[in-house]
């Protein structure tokens, strides 16, 4: 068994799409629209669906936006230098919500940048050899 992808509800579809492959830099793999159900499916990545876990971006056609609740946490992306990812994020135009450093009560450098929805994402830099 393996995870095959996780769903975020997306109120703009083009702008989270920008987002995920031009300031994340994943790569669009499939989009699909469903005429008869109102929704589009976009699916996003790093790699072949075959390989990795991908992001299933969920957009209703009717809903502009969604309330996170409290259940959510965030999605975590292997980063080599946290403190670059940041500054790239910052550069295109991406938020950053807690700039690189090592962890509270630990030593793994992270950080936090927001998607235009306000769902997390955190860089966790790779531990060197």
């Amino acid at each position: 068994m393996r995870i095959l992808h996780t769903m975020l509800r997306v109120g703009d579809l083009d702008r989270s799409l920008a987002f995920y492959t031009e300031v994340l830099g994943m790569k669009l793999l499939r989009r699909t629209d469903y005429p008869g159900g109102r929704f589009t499916l976009a699916f996003v990545g790093y790699g072949d669906e075959s390989e990795t876990a991908v992001l299933e971006l969920t957009h209703n056609w009717d809903t502009d936006r969604y309330d996170l609740g409290t259940g959510y946490g965030h999605i975590a992306i292997e980063v080599p230098d946290a403190y670059a990812a940041c500054d790239a994020v910052t550069a295109k135009g991406g938020r950053v919500t807690r700039p690189a450093g090592p962890m509270k009560h630990g030593t793994t450098v992270i950080a936090f940048v927001e998607d235009p929805d306000g769902y997390k994402i955190e860089f966790i830099q790779k531990k060197s050899a």
